[in-house]
């Protein structure tokens, strides 16, 4: 097949177009001629797809038939003289002898002739059959022009990719120079457009890099002012086919070329701007003309900050100091007032195309560009920031002029959605008023754009600041507002959505927020309404309850700042009504509960009335909902109001007649869907009263805890966030309110508990069934597999409190049946138990699949659940905890038949055996040694010893500390025994307390056993006979003999008192018969607090039967007094008139009444509401790492000041830091209670970061003890706390009286 046919040749032009159309993108692309040839010669290389092409395929077949014969030959005459050739190394030598003879036989040459001879036939008759193409294009194009040039205006020639659709062929330099002279406009219109027609068939890459470019712009710059729309519209149809393909270098050229025609175009012209009466048409020749490039223009602005990086930043520069120089123009009567004439500018045609600047958006976002823009415009074109600031000043005394004006926003809406010919002025206006917000809204949100203020503008004596543009922003959204919550697409350019557009971007970044929000006259304006309607004033607004509620939404966006809510809550900088100056939450809560009470008959519409009522309440919420704002504005009993708007809307909405078949149910069903909204709201309010321990003792006293906890509970399920404003899910509430007896009784009667321990067995026993089984589950490493760690952490917060240990567990009994289902799921935390804690039969061993796994799971929540000593002991007292696990270590040895046998270590004794170390052993860090969990490489994988029954190993308790009783005590000692009763009381606690500080920060070691004891009796002996001092009154006990022998002590307390007896023996605190001395005390105290107890019928289990759990302190002061039951009697008594007992003592002040019957019978301890509640606020002020922390991890500090507090810091710290906790808070005063557990958490910051990150946090704070912690060395950091707070935190604590007024 040497020679080709004709039909050959047909299908070899059909082959080589469609490998044409198919490589068109690369060919493009290339710069020149010689780039092209370089991308079809390695076409190969580059191409995955090359041996797929037709052409290609033709090609091979061709070469094939014509050589394959030849090949044949060579090959056999080549393996039959050199055997070797054929395989091996060989065969490379082979390929290539065998290539170099065919190539250089006849047939060869042959082929090659015939095919470049046959090429060069098929490509120019396809170069011939494309200038037909081109002619009968031209000619169609002109005709088409035609017939158009009296049509309406369209924008198609900026459209880059209609450079694609021309077909493609390259061009020589001679051409382009014949072109470029064909363009002079010394030539005839006809030569130019067929000049230009050419041109824009031509490769980009060809015409800018060919050497007569530069007359070439020229000439095409000269087009582009000619009337002849058919000129310049082929020149910008050339401009946007090289914007599409053409790098910076050269596109940056053209874009300034462009620049200076509308430039100079405005210059010639000097077009009018519209008059109140007259209208401006677009479709005009020359508004069209411009508007074409203008719109070329702003399509290189936006996809310019694609690409403009990777070139020299001089390019980048040419192009925006261009567009600045082009925006800055403008006559001196630019901006003058309404009615006289003024010019057209090009800023207000950029406007109409890009009415949200666009491209100076994308200019600022890039650090890159927006250095260059900001330099420009603070060094050169700051005009054009005036010019804008202008127009929204101008825009704004409009409105108040015209205050019944709306055309404005109607035709921004129509703008948008339907396409126009003619604007008017006010369109133009709004249009320059749109973008210019938009310019300045971004400007404002970076430091070097705040820097261009202030501003001086005419007519302003004054320059503009930053605050005087917000208010001026503000006072815009006041003349049209237009709730959010009703915004459509067509309303998105309505003058206060755009405002709200810029103030929200401020309130989301501090350092804006601060300049621009945070500032009193800001602060005045948004209120100044609201201040209006309190006094009783006539507010002047266009919609006051659209108004109201966008400025609810501005200021609930600030109260959820640190900065602005501290704004809120602590600078009087408003002035009410006699000049009074007042905060802005005092005006915020005023009108909320003036909402609430429907006081406002101007805003008393029922729906209206309701959103607007609840976006206030949303903004009190941004307040109440952490400790500092909750404590500025308890004393209005919003909470109280709420309740009440709450309860009657409740009834109200059962009193809404149910839908009848056939009935007219439109206006019912409406009201009802609102009213159901409505108290949705409000439970959403009275429900984040539960973010703070005060709070929700707040929550608590309005009876409306269970209604709230379920729905929260139906929001959580349905993972839907808390509020626009919060970063975090339900998780912290959830651990709020798990901490009290109240609030774990409704979780639970929610079902939330149900829900959790579900949710955890399938993940722990069912696994995934629906999931094919591609590859094994790889088997758990962790004690806890971290699928499983999100419920365990779930539970630890859950029953982190002994309070709602003893709600959820007490008085329950362990099901142990004799068999279990496998199809029988645990719903309680009692079933937990039974199933993956008590595993002590062969049923509940083989009712698990994963029996180890599972157990130890068990085992490591049982761990977590005992370092709470009130909880363990309930435990051990309902469900003999420790001898349950001494008997399954029994049962794991390698022969359980005999003595003899050996510990199997595996994961589960070694985790029996820390439990029951931690169950047994008392004390702090340096008092008692804890057996690891991990085992160790080697011969002996664990080196702790293993029990199976009492006493324990040795090993696991650590040398006592050493007793200081030498010369030393003389000095605290000599002061109380010099001490006289005569003596002033105020100087005589100012030098105790002077006294104590010495001796703390010199000599702690000293305050311990007699002279500790001393000390102790002596202050409250002395405070509780001071009339200013004594809090409670004085007690007045005397109990008999016989009743005190009758007193029966609960198990839970008798085990109380083994535990602190094992401790005191290890301290060698007591003697041999202090179990008797113990007993009598705790009896005794027993009838005394009973005297001093209300008579309650509560449904919760920790207020039927006395104080739940063992008396912490009662045991903590008879160690202090070595065993004395009679001094440690008398010091209890005095010490319980005194208000430092009502936060150390928690027994003394449980169901008292000594504060009101509601919150003794609330089940809500004063050491968590009080205590624990400042303990947080203080760590927000004081450590924000560790309360960031906290909210992070869902855990609350009041979780773990209620552990350490409730059981007086036992097994936390060393028996000497807890005799000074104790002696610090009777000496210095109880606020100090609070500042020694801010003072932990800054001890244990470093950890608590950690932690955090780990997801470990809420175990590690309760498995580990406060390693390295002295009250000495804190002391100065205290003392600090209270000249800051003591003032704040000592009144609240004397508020124990009446907390919830």
């Amino acid at each position: 097949m040497s020679q080709l046919a004709a039909e050959d040749e047909v299908e070899l032009q059909s082959l080589l177009k469609q490998l044409l159309r198919s490589i068109g993108d690369r060919i493009s692309g290339a710069l020149s001629t010689d780039c092209a040839e370089e991308v079809l010669l390695h076409l190969e290389e580059t191409d995955k797809n090359f041996h797929n092409y037709e052409f290609v395929k033709y090609l091979h077949q061709y070469v094939e038939s014509s050589l394959g014969t030849v090949v044949d030959e060579e090959t056999k005459k080549m393996t039959r003289g050199d055997e070797q050739h054929a395989v091996g190394s060989g065969h490379d030598s082979l390929i290539h002898g065998v290539t170099q003879r065919t190539r250089e036989s006849v047939e060869y040459q042959q082929m090659m002739q015939t095919l470049k001879t046959t090429m060069i036939m098929v490509v120019e008759s396809l170069i011939n059959k494309f200038e037909e193409d081109q002619l009968k294009e031209e000619e169609m194009h002109r005709e088409k022009q035609h017939s158009q040039s009296n049509s309406q205006f369209t924008d198609n020639c900026s459209d880059s990719d209609a450079s694609f659709s021309q077909s493609y062929a390259f061009i020589r330099q001679e051409q382009l120079q014949v072109l470029a002279e064909k363009l002079d406009s010394s030539r005839t219109k006809e030569v130019r457009f067929e000049a230009l027609q050419a041109l824009c068939c031509a490769p980009p890459s060809d015409v800018l890099s060919c050497e007569s470019w530069s007359s070439l712009r020229r000439n095409l710059c000269a087009a582009l002012t000619e009337p002849d729309p058919n000129l310049s519209d082929s020149v910008l149809q050339f401009f946007a086919k090289c914007f599409s393909s053409s790098p910076l270098n050269v596109t940056r050229e053209i874009y300034t070329s462009l620049a200076k025609s509308v430039e100079s175009i405005f210059l010639s012209h000097k077009l009018s701007f519209p008059t109140d009466s007259s209208v401006i048409d677009i479709s005009r020749p020359e508004i069209s003309h411009l508007l074409k490039q203008i719109r070329l223009m702003n399509d290189f602005q936006k996809e310019v900050t694609t690409f403009w990086i990777r070139h020299p930043e001089k390019y980048m520069e040419e192009v925006i100091e261009g567009t600045f120089s082009l925006l800055s123009y403008h006559q001196e009567y630019g901006s003058s007032s309404p009615g006289t004439e003024k010019a057209l500018e090009p800023v207000h045609l950029l406007a109409l195309l890009d009415i949200k600047a666009t491209w100076f958006k994308r200019w600022m976002h890039g650090n890159y560009s927006r250095t260059v823009v900001l330099r420009l415009l603070e060094r050169k074109y700051k005009s054009l920031i005036v010019a804008a600031l202008q127009q929204c000043i101008y825009y704004s005394e409009c409105c108040e002029r015209h205050t019944n004006e709306t055309t404005d926003s109607q035709s921004a809406g129509q703008q948008s959605t339907v396409q126009r010919s003619v604007y008017s002025r006010q369109d133009l206006d709004y249009a320059f008023f749109v973008h210019s917000l938009c310019v300045l809204g971004k400007l404002l949100i970076y430091t070097n754009g705040r820097r261009l203020f202030p501003i001086r503008v005419r007519k302003h004596k004054e320059a503009v600041s930053l605050t005087d543009l917000v208010v001026i922003m503000i006072n815009i959204m006041y003349q049209h507002p237009k709730a959010h919550s009703d915004v459509s697409h067509t309303d998105s350019l309505s003058p206060s959505s755009l405002v709200m557009e810029v103030v929200w971007m401020l309130c989301e970044r501090t350092e804006c927020a601060a300049e621009c929000l945070y500032q009193t006259p800001v602060i005045e304006t948004l209120l100044a309404p609201v201040i209006a309607l309190l006094n009783g004033q006539q507010v002047k607004l266009k919609c006051a309850a659209a108004t109201l509620s966008l400025i609810a939404d501005i200021l609930a966006r600030i109260a959820n700042t640190d900065r602005g809510l501290a704004l809120f809550l602590y600078e009087n900088n408003l002035v009410m009504a006699h000049s009074e100056r007042t905060s802005a939450a005092h005006v915020i809560v005023s009108l909320t509960l003036k909402l609430l009470d429907e006081e406002l008959s101007s805003l008393s519409e029922s729906d209206a009335s309701h959103t607007l009522c609840g976006a206030f309440i949303f903004v009190c919420r941004q307040m109440y909902n952490t400790c500092e704002g909750l404590q500025v504005l308890r004393p209005y009993g919003l909470h109280k109001a709420v309740a009440a708007a709450w309860k009657k809307t409740s009834s109200l909405s059962e009193r809404v007649p149910t839908p009848v078949p056939g009935a007219t149910t439109g206006a019912s069903t409406q009201e009802l869907q609102n009213m159901l909204f409505w108290e949705e709201t409000l439970l959403d309010s009275l429900l984040n009263f539960a973010a703070t321990p005060k709070g929700l003792l707040l929550l608590q006293q309005t009876g409306a805890i269970n209604e709230c906890i379920s729905y929260m509970f139906s929001r959580f399920t349905k993972k839907l966030q808390v509020s626009r404003c919060e970063k975090f899910g339900y998780g912290v509430m959830v651990t709020q309110v798990a901490a009290t007896a109240p609030g774990i009784v409704a979780l639970h009667s929610s079902g939330f508990i149900r829900v959790l321990v579900i949710e955890l067995w399938s993940t722990l026993e069912c696994g995934s069934e629906d999931v094919s089984m591609v590859r094994p589950k790889p088997t758990p490493m962790d004690s806890i597999d971290r699928s499983c760690l999100k419920p365990f952490l779930s539970l630890v917060s859950l029953l982190s409190s002994s309070h709602s240990v003893w709600e959820l567990l007490g008085r329950q009994p362990l099901a142990n049946k004799t068999e279990y289902t496998l199809r029988e799921m645990p719903t309680s935390i009692i079933d937990l138990i039974d199933r993956l804690i008590a595993v002590n039969s062969d049923a509940k061993i083989h009712s698990l699949f994963h029996y180890e796994q599972s157990h130890t799971f068990g085992l490591r929540l049982l761990s977590v659940l005992c370092t709470n000593l009130d909880s363990f002991l309930l435990l051990e007292s309902q469900y003999s905890i420790c001898s349950m696990l001494l008997q399954c270590q029994r049962e794991n040895v390698t022969e359980p038949d005999t003595s003899q046998g050996e510990f199997i270590i595996d994961s589960l004794s070694v985790e029996r055996n820390h439990v029951l170390v931690r169950v047994s052993v008392v004390g702090g860090p340096s008092e008692r040694m804890l057996p690891p969990r991990a085992l160790q490489e080697g011969e002996h994988p664990y080196l702790w010893p293993m029990f199976s029954s009492y006493p324990l190993p040795p090993c696991y308790t650590l040398d006592p500390p050493k007793s200081h009783h030498n010369s030393q005590d003389s000095e605290i000692s000599g002061f109380l025994s010099s001490s006289k009763d005569t003596q002033n009381e105020e100087s005589w606690m100012e030098i105790c307390q002077r006294q104590y500080h010495k001796v703390m920060t010199s000599k702690p070691n000293i305050l311990t056993g007699k002279v500790l004891a001393d000390l102790l009796e002596k202050v409250v002996t002395h405070l509780s006979g001071s009339a200013t001092e004594c809090f409670f009154s004085p007690a007045q006990y005397k109990a008999e003999e016989k009743s005190v022998r009758s007193t029966v002590l609960s198990s839970v307390e008798q085990l109380g008192i083994n535990t602190c007896l094992r401790y005191g023996s290890y301290l060698s605190l007591l003697k041999d018969d202090a179990v008797h001395d113990l007993t009598l005390l705790m009896k005794h105290v027993k009838i005394f607090l009973s005297t001093q107890r209300v008579k309650n019928s509560s449904d919760l289990i920790t207020q039927q039967d006395g104080y739940p759990g063992h008396d912490w302190f009662v045991s903590t002061v008879f160690l202090i007094m070595a065993g004395d039951m009679d001094r440690s009697l008398s010091l209890l008594l005095n010490l319980s008139s005194l208000l430092t007992s009502a936060f150390i003592w928690p027994a003394r002040i449980h169901a008292s009444v000594h504060v009101p019957l509601e919150v003794a019978k609330s089940g809500i301890p004063p050491v968590y509401w009080c205590t624990a509640h400042y303990v947080e606020m203080l760590l927000k002020a004081e450590l924000p790492l560790v309360h960031s922390a906290f909210r992070m991890s869902g855990f609350t500090p009041s979780q773990m000041c209620l552990h350490w507090l409730t059981q007086c810091f036992w097994n936390y710290v060393d028996w000497t830091e807890i005799c000074h906790y104790i002696s610090t808070c009777v000496v210095m005063g109880p606020d100090y209670q609070v500042y020694m557990c801010v003072a932990i958490f800054k001890h244990l910051q470093p950890d608590i970061l950690q932690r955090t990150q780990s997801q470990e946090l809420q175990v590690f704070l309760k498995e580990e003890p406060i390693q390295g912690f002295k009250v000495s060395n804190y002391l100065e950091f205290m003392e600090e706390l209270e000249h800051s707070y003591r003032k704040t935190v000592l009144t609240d604590m004397t508020s124990i009286r009446n907390p919830v007024e």
